[in-house]
């Protein structure tokens, strides 16, 4: 007997090839019949209709940090919502596992440290996670049999250098022992079934002292060493930020990438490829390190979102403004020493000026500020004000749009929401978006979904952009969107029988109204422990996800269901190879 029959389901299965209908039965968690519709015979405890519905395998997230939120939220939403059945995790260096035993500081000094760098409320990581684990096998075991979706998590080294060097992993370099027992580590969290190695060099990220995080302090014979040691097992990955992953990279960052990716024999990724035709030299720069890991015997990976993510900013807490060249010392300063110094005029000139030159890199998208939105705001001086754009409310104040947007802000003692309006929403844009998707070594992610929780919500990106497809700008035709968010994702890591509807395949799938299938606005609810903020939006068409064959999730409501997976590297994932 079938333990659920989905009937006259328009079945995209994940291939690329042409839709077709089908019924489509679901036993012990696993696909075990597809067939035409009306012809399955065999009894189900459960069936539904799906006529007129669009049954896809569920969409894999290459990119998140669900690695604490999945401590008080299974269900990691909004990505469960949005149709999203795994995740991978531990990315971009950061990860709460291995922690040392015998130094209960460390943790705290994780949970500052993914406050500061991944915009997870404080509150929420120490209220909602119970850090109890101290090798990375307990940290996956504590999630075991308690998460509504499928996780992979990568070991951060972050974490590896914390473990072993203590305070002095942020500034110093290991001892040869050091290293040895930094591998040794890895290892053990290799064999509990990490995905692999996440890194970082990345100059915006920084600790919860306002320091450089420990792994950007490691020369390239340790990054080699741990490379070659993700090579030394089954299934395995590198993910690696740089500071030329947010603009253009530099000639040794390429080399660093492409020596990495060889050293291993893995594939590589890395995120965001930022598409903007206001600048074509981007795209081509950004992958030559693609170009030059396939000569080297490796592989590269540039993961690109297929939506503009709208990310709100804040002259009153960190956020992106604060990671322009010269303006984090400003706008550290305690909130009335910040305002006297923007009303400075020449203050004013000199911040304008940096966020507008060349070392600004991708930050001088920022710089527009007669394009920002509005948003939230808390006083009567700035009533009426939510919505506007500031060019709008500077030509009437006869005032220029910065000294117009810090006098908004600082009437609210500079809570006031900010939304950038984007720069790259025009039509070449999304044509060079287009063509860029095409290319064998650039993929679809990097939601970052679970981290920057009040600034931005990149986790609808699936169903915005299968909305999109179908009913906007049409860049891709639906089966293609659907590969480039279950196969292609899946291929990449080497999942397991996971990534397509087929018979013998998991059954990870999410059934959606082609008419209607989008994702809602961004709101911000106070849903974390500790009532911490995050942005969060609505699935608009999703009628089911299934994970392992069981529903966590019907009409944007979970069912309470928690059968996810933690994914362990060699179990449920295979060698990718580089060849």
């Amino acid at each position: 007997m079938l333990d659920h029959l989905i009937r006259r389901a328009t079945v995209v299965d994940g291939t690329g090839g042409p839709a077709y209908p089908a019924d489509v039965g679901i036993r012990g968690g696993r696909i075990v019949v597809i067939a035409e519709p009306g012809t399955v015979t065999e009894e189900a405890v459960t069936s539904e209709d799906a006529d007129g519905l669009v049954l896809a395998p569920g969409f894999v997230d290459p990119h998140t940090h669900y690695d604490a939120q999945l401590f008080w939220d299974p269900y990691a939403t909004p990505s469960m919502n949005h149709g999203v059945t795994t995740v991978a995790g531990g990315n971009c260096g950061f990860t709460l596992a291995p922690l040392h035993p015998d130094r209960p500081e460390d943790a705290d000094y994780t949970r500052r440290m993914m406050s500061r760098v991944e915009g997870m409320a404080l509150a929420a990581l120490e209220e909602g996670v119970d850090w109890t684990w101290s090798t990375f096998r307990e940290y996956l075991d504590a999630l075991e049999g308690r998460i509504a979706v499928n996780a992979g998590f990568m070991v951060g080294h972050c974490a590896l250098r914390r473990h072993v060097m203590g305070a002095d992993a942020v500034g110093g370099q290991p001892t040869p022992a050091q290293l040895d027992a930094m591998l040794a580590l890895f290892h053990d969290a290799m064999d509990a079934g990490a995905w692999g190695l996440s890194t970082t060099q990345s100059s915006t990220h920084s600790d919860g002292d306002g320091e450089p995080v420990a792994s950007r302090h490691a020369r390239a014979e340790e990054l080699l060493a741990l490379s070659r040691a993700v090579g030394e097992h089954e299934g395995t990955q590198l993910e690696a930020i740089v500071a030329g992953c947010l603009d253009q990279f530099s000639d040794e960052e390429i080399d660093l990438l492409v020596d990495m990716t060889a050293a291993a024999g893995r594939p590589l990724n890395w995120n965001v490829l930022t598409i903007d035709a206001a600048v074509p030299e981007r795209v081509p720069r950004q992958l030559t390190p693609s170009e030059r890991a396939r000569a080297a015997g490796g592989r590269i990976v540039a993961l690109t979102m297929p939506i503009l993510t709208p990310m709100n900013m804040s002259l009153g807490t960190f956020c992106a403004l604060n990671l322009i060249p010269g303006w984090g010392e400003i706008l550290a300063l305690p909130v009335p020493g910040r305002v006297e110094r923007l009303r400075d005029p020449a203050t004013r000139a000199e911040m304008l000026r940096r966020a507008d030159s060349k070392e600004a890199g991708v930050f001088r998208r920022l710089a527009n500020f007669g394009r920002y939105v509005i948003g939230d705001t808390y006083s009567a001086a700035n009533e009426g004000l939510s919505g506007r754009v500031v060019n709008d409310i500077a030509a009437e104040r006869g005032q220029d749009p910065f000294h117009c947007l810090v006098e908004i802000c600082a009437a609210d003692d500079l809570r006031t929401v900010l939304w950038p309006m984007p720069t790259d929403n025009d039509p070449d844009s999304w044509a060079l978006r287009q063509r860029t998707w095409e290319h064998e070594d650039v993929m679809l992610g990097g939601s970052d979904a679970g981290a920057h929780l009040d600034r931005m919500c990149g986790a609808p990106y699936t169903t915005r952009f299968l909305g999109d497809c179908l009913r906007g700008r049409k860049l891709v035709p639906l089966p293609t969107a659907v590969r480039m968010l279950t196969d292609d994702p899946a291929r990449l890591f080497g999942l397991r029988e996971r990534g397509r509807i087929e018979e013998g395949f998991h059954a990870d799938l999410v059934l959606f109204d082609p008419e209607r299938i989008d994702a809602g606005p961004a709101t911000l609810v106070h849903d974390l422990p500790g009532d911490s903020p995050r942005l969060d939006s609505k699935a608009i068409g999703i009628v089911s996800v299934r994970v392992n064959g069981v529903e966590t999730l019907r009409d944007d409501k979970v069912t309470g269901a928690v059968p996810g997976t933690v994914l362990r590297s060699g179990r449920d994932t295979r060698t990718v190879s580089t060849a």
